[in-house]
């Protein structure tokens, strides 16, 4: 039998080598000489023949004038090269400090943001399963998942607004705890509490997917790094797919870790078995949670004090209405937001046909 989890390993590790070549971190371990062509050579010494002038054999006589003007020359060219200097040597301790900056907010970020995508993804693949083990019907399994869906879809529209008035890194911790309660209510074999937390689930499904995004960009225009924010979001998705890949191992081995069955006959709280994967999101997340406390600075979305419909925009359905107008009057907006959806919807689907079967 083929040993797929070589070939992922394999794979992977070729993936992380040709994106660290392809990376300015392979130029800042292993930087190259630059090649001097025989053209640039030429033009470099150049200048350096024209410095001598050809001596005059018909004019003798001494030109002071002259002489003073070039000395003047000489004294401007090195004042504009002792400028140059400076403004050069200025500029790059000034990009030094933006790139230290930079590094310092992505180690802080990429630390609590790819714990709270672990959470996630280490869920994924046995929601449907645990439904399945408990008995439960398709149809209720459906129902369940719309349940799921249905509340992302309504807090969704407003949440990443109560954020930015509440707090970013609060609606954080938020999530932290939304997401850990709803994997507790998996240990229960009762409709309501699943119910619950599907309700659950979904409220946090839409703060991982708003509000660290939020908070990463009011971080960069803090910092004053908004050049380096798009490689942020490259390197944060980057490292998710990474951890999908490690979140479906530790899932795996925490679904078979132990066996799945009630604490007693008479009980309906469950463990082991599906709820593995659940039980190591729970911790993931509470590590998720507090270092967001401790490494995360608070910030909020930009005020709108000073305008006259600053109490129109600031209410939730000002928001709303805000938001409808700028993907409608937006071609580009509403074809990202109808791909995502087909897109997404179709990987629903996709789940459920394939656990179904």
């Amino acid at each position: 039998m083929t040993d797929y989890n070589l070939i992922f390993g394999g794979v992977l590790t070729f993936n992380i080598l040709v994106t660290f070549r392809a990376s300015s971190y392979w130029t800042k371990y292993f930087p190259t000489k630059p090649v001097v062509d025989d053209a640039e050579k030429s033009d470099t010494e150049a200048p350096k023949k024209a410095e001598d002038p050809p001596e005059s054999d018909t004019d003798d006589e001494p030109k002071p004038l002259l002489e003073a003007t070039e000395d003047n020359v000489e004294e401007d060219d090195v004042e504009k090269g002792a400028k140059l200097e400076l403004s050069s040597s200025s500029s790059a301790a000034s990009d030094a400090a933006a790139n230290i900056r930079h590094a310092h907010l992505l180690r802080k970020y990429l630390v609590v943001y790819l714990l709270a995508a672990l959470s996630d993804w280490l869920q994924g693949p046995y929601v449907y399963a645990l439904y399945d083990a408990y008995g439960y019907s398709q149809h209720d399994i459906a129902v369940l998942f719309v349940a799921g869906f249905g509340s992302s879809m309504v807090f969704g529209s407003f949440v990443g607004g109560m954020a930015d008035q509440c707090g970013r890194r609060k609606f954080v911790i938020l999530f932290a705890i939304t997401y850990a309660l709803s994997c507790m209510t998996k240990h229960f074999k009762n409709f309501t509490i699943l119910m619950i937390g599907r309700l659950l689930g979904g409220i946090a499904t839409s703060l991982l997917f708003s509000v660290f995004e939020a908070w990463l960009i009011g971080a960069h225009a803090t910092a004053g790094v908004m050049s380096h924010l798009g490689k942020s979001f490259s390197s944060a998705q980057y490292g998710n797919s990474i951890v999908a890949i490690v979140a479906g191992q530790i899932a795996n081995r925490a679904a078979n870790h132990a066996e799945f069955q009630p604490t007693s006959a008479d009980s309906g709280f469950y463990t082991g078995g599906y709820l593995g994967p659940f039980d190591v999101s729970m911790l993931t997340l509470i590590a998720c949670g507090l270092l967001a406390t401790s490494l995360w600075e608070e910030n909020f979305g930009k005020s709108e004090q000073d305008d006259d419909d600053s109490s129109k925009k600031s209410s939730a359905t000002g928001a709303l209405k805000t938001a409808y107008s700028a993907t409608v009057r937006s071609p580009d907006i509403l074809s990202c937001g109808i791909i995502s959806s087909l897109f997404e919807g179709r990987r629903v689907l996709d789940c459920l046909l394939v656990d179904s079967s």
